[in-house]
């Protein structure tokens, strides 16, 4: 199945937000992102399950990892950003 970016539900969405805060603060790729980190915080389980269904990440029980598509798609998000900002 092609991953498709389409009409993600907010719930998804988060995941990537999450995925571009980091690329933002880090200056790097991101690959992946802690699903679960023994603190009690998590990624939505209904985003996590989305971004899977749809070829985007791959889920263990602690890490989402995003596919190529996916990795492309937090590109994608990183630069809709910076464009908000006109830069």
């Amino acid at each position: 199945m092609a991953a498709e970016t389409t009409d993600l539900s907010d719930r998804a969405l988060s995941i990537f937000a999450f995925a571009a805060y980091h690329h933002l603060i880090s200056g790097q790729p991101i690959s992946s992102v802690i699903r679960r980190d023994g603190s009690g915080h998590e990624a939505d389980p209904q985003g996590a399950a989305e971004v899977e269904k749809r070829g985007l990440a791959t889920l263990s029980e602690d890490e989402i990892t995003f596919t190529e598509p996916g990795v492309a798609f937090v590109e994608q998000v990183v630069a809709a950003i910076r464009g908000a900002s006109s830069r």
